[in-house]
């Protein structure tokens, strides 16, 4: 990625990678947990020889992105974390965008597309609807799909959280072996991205994440309506195309459980050769492809 550029954006000052022309239509491409902005460094330039602006910023609690005030709950809720890229967006003068992403990223995506469309002009979604609801998280799933959220359970304990900390770089590389069983990603690749994971606020804003999700941790009061209309699980009606590897170890839903969720122009592209839940760095040509066409159709 390029040089790191800093912006104060809402509740953070926000580290991202820029490419493409200024005055180029915007893309914002979102990483998920335990990854970061490389996921797409073989994306942006793909993006940006097309002439589009691509934006990649870090999420709160990774990379150079930083809490602007020290007493400001460290707060992982999904409605939080997808209030963060309509800040950046305000502050980058952004009206409208395409946003593409997966694990955590393809969450906040879905959040501003289904709830503020006039913000998102198209999307691209790793593993497809993935908004939920704490009532949701706390329904009981069959023994098997349960052993794959071992994690999250784990970080549910207090012993998680002083495990996730103390062993954070071993316990990314473990997640990132398990979702992507077949992706050969060398030492270099992994030290790359394990590097933001050095932020101070990132084991907190990972294990509020996961405990929030299971009604464990509380929300803040200002997210309790964004929250509620969440919880209505809200149609996503822009131009919409979601993307699986055919390899994905990571918990995800099948593509045919969530295809009524979009309601606008709307198509699902499962992509073949061993590819597993870190899409777009696993097949960069794939997912650049899917933001070209989904923009095409906006």
């Amino acid at each position: 990625m390029r040089s790191i550029k800093q912006i104060d954006a809402g509740l953070l000052n926000v580290g991202y990678a820029e490419d493409g022309p200024a005055d180029g239509p915007a893309v914002i491409l979102l990483h998920g947990w335990p990854y970061d902005i490389h996921s797409f460094v073989d994306v942006a330039p793909l993006l940006a020889s097309a002439g589009y602006r691509v934006i990649v910023p870090y999420v709160r609690g990774y990379g150079a992105t930083r809490f602007l005030a020290s007493d400001t709950v460290r707060n992982g809720q999904q409605s939080a974390v997808a209030l963060d890229t309509i800040a950046l967006m305000d502050a980058l003068k952004i009206h409208s965008a395409i946003i593409a992403g997966f694990d955590w990223g393809a969450r906040t995506a879905n959040i501003v597309a289904a709830l503020w469309p006039e913000r998102c002009k198209a999307l691209v979604s790793v593993s497809g609807y993935l908004i939920g609801s704490q009532a949701a998280g706390k329904l009981p799933l069959p023994p098997k799909a349960e052993l794959q959220w071992w994690y999250q359970y784990y970080l549910a304990t207090e012993r998680g959280r002083a495990g996730y900390e103390k062993y954070t770089h071993d316990f990314a590389k473990l997640i990132w072996q398990l979702a992507s069983p077949k992706w050969s990603f060398d030492d270099a690749t992994f030290n790359r991205s394990a590097v933001a994971f050095h932020n101070p606020d990132h084991v907190a804003i990972v294990v509020h994440n996961y405990r929030w999700r299971l009604g464990l941790a509380e929300g803040e009061q200002e997210y309790d309506d964004v929250e509620k209309r969440l919880a209505q699980f809200p149609v996503i009606g822009v131009p919409a195309i979601t993307l699986e590897g055919d390899a994905n170890g990571a918990p995800h839903p099948e593509p045919n459980s969530y295809a009524k969720m979009f309601a606008g122009k709307y198509a699902h592209r499962t992509i073949e050769g061993g590819i597993g839940h870190n899409l777009p760095q696993e097949a960069p040509n794939a997912f650049a492809k899917a933001v070209l066409e989904v923009g095409n159709a906006s």
